[in-house]
């Protein structure tokens, strides 16, 4: 059912038409329930710290979690003590996650984001609570990057970023459950920062915007990071590759253009892997993302191997870099925006 979705999102035809009046409803809601949160009906909280909303107005992988590690990095760079906010989607438990916490209980992305990040993190699916309980926990952090959640305004945030994926992650331009819009296009005008993670858009934003593109290195181990392998090696081995992402299709092209040939097996977003997921793969090379690998380093797989990849983002048009415009909102900004 949630390919059949993603494939209908992608076009306009008669399913759109009959989801259309869902659409208007769904819109009709979310608008509502901000207006609501904007008029002070729905109670929503400013933490002691600066907050950045790291979001998207789609449904679906953009990109977000290696734009959270950059910011991240360069936030440490520049002084500032950054705490990480996640929801754990599917998670079991809430509190913070560390290097060597299970994904099962926390979540594949908090558990990627402590392991890179060097910096606390702390799941909930209120926000409002992780961020309290991580100040609790550590009242040297300064900043709160809350990884997703533009369109959770119970928490109070300082800057906003929108990821946008191009062409799949905006679809048919059409609200759910016609299209995989979580809020209309217009959205987008009000946020302070947008990052294009697909094909740039045909006309320019009027807001500072950036291109994210992802860089990787060597292949290492799943079971032991420290042994790497090479494109050269991999591309003399029958492969096999997994992907429990969202788009995986992204994940198979960049293999694609390192001139990798294999079989791919597609798991659903979040797929928490077992010992029978790869027990029909033989002797084949296991390749998979990072973030897919996190989930499958206690299952002792000998012959797997993921890439790890890092954020580029460079300013599109005479846009100043990114960090320049995130520490000048943060000097600027004492007060917060709902």
């Amino acid at each position: 059912m949630r390919t059949w979705f993603e494939q209908q999102w992608q076009q306009l035809g008669w399913a759109q038409c009959l989801l259309l009046p869902l659409s208007w409803v769904f819109l009709a809601l979310t608008a509502c329930r901000k207006r609501l949160y904007q008029c002070g009906v729905f109670s929503s909280t400013r933490l002691a710290v600066p907050v950045i909303v790291v979001g998207n107005i789609s449904v679906g992988g953009v990109g977000k979690t290696p734009v959270v590690l950059w910011l991240a990095e360069q936030l440490l760079l520049a002084g500032y003590q950054p705490g990480i906010l996640s929801r754990g989607y599917g998670g079991k438990h809430h509190g913070e996650v560390s290097a060597c916490s299970a994904p099962v209980l926390f979540g594949d992305e908090p558990v990627l984001l402590a392991q890179r990040s060097g910096c606390p993190v702390w799941v909930h699916a209120k926000r409002v609570l992780a961020g309290q309980a991580l100040l609790d926990a550590y009242p040297a952090c300064d900043v709160l990057i809350c990884d997703d959640g533009l369109q959770h305004y119970a928490l109070q945030r300082t800057i906003e970023i929108a990821v946008v994926h191009r062409p799949r992650g905006l679809g048919n331009h059409r609200l759910l459950p016609a299209g995989p819009l979580r809020e209309p296009l217009q959205r987008l005008a009000s946020v302070d920062l947008i990052i294009e993670s697909g094909d740039l858009p045909d006309s320019a934003h009027t807001l500072p915007s950036f291109q994210l593109q992802l860089h990787s290195a060597h292949w290492l181990a799943v079971s032991d990071s420290s042994r790497h392998a090479t494109v050269d090696i991999l591309r003399g081995e029958s492969l096999i590759v997994v992907a429990g992402i969202g788009h995986p299709q992204r994940f198979f092209d960049t293999l694609k253009q390192q001139g990798l040939q294999f079989e791919s097996r597609v798991f659903a977003d979040h797929h928490m892997y077992t010992p029978q997921d790869f027990a029909e793969t033989g002797k084949k090379t296991i390749l998979m993302t990072e973030k897919d690998a996190v989930k499958c380093r206690h299952l002792g797989l000998e012959n797997a191997w993921y890439l790890p990849v890092d954020a580029e983002l460079k300013p599109i048009g005479h846009t100043k870099s990114l960090m320049f415009c995130v520490l000048g909102l943060l000097e600027q900004r004492n007060g917060v925006r709902i």
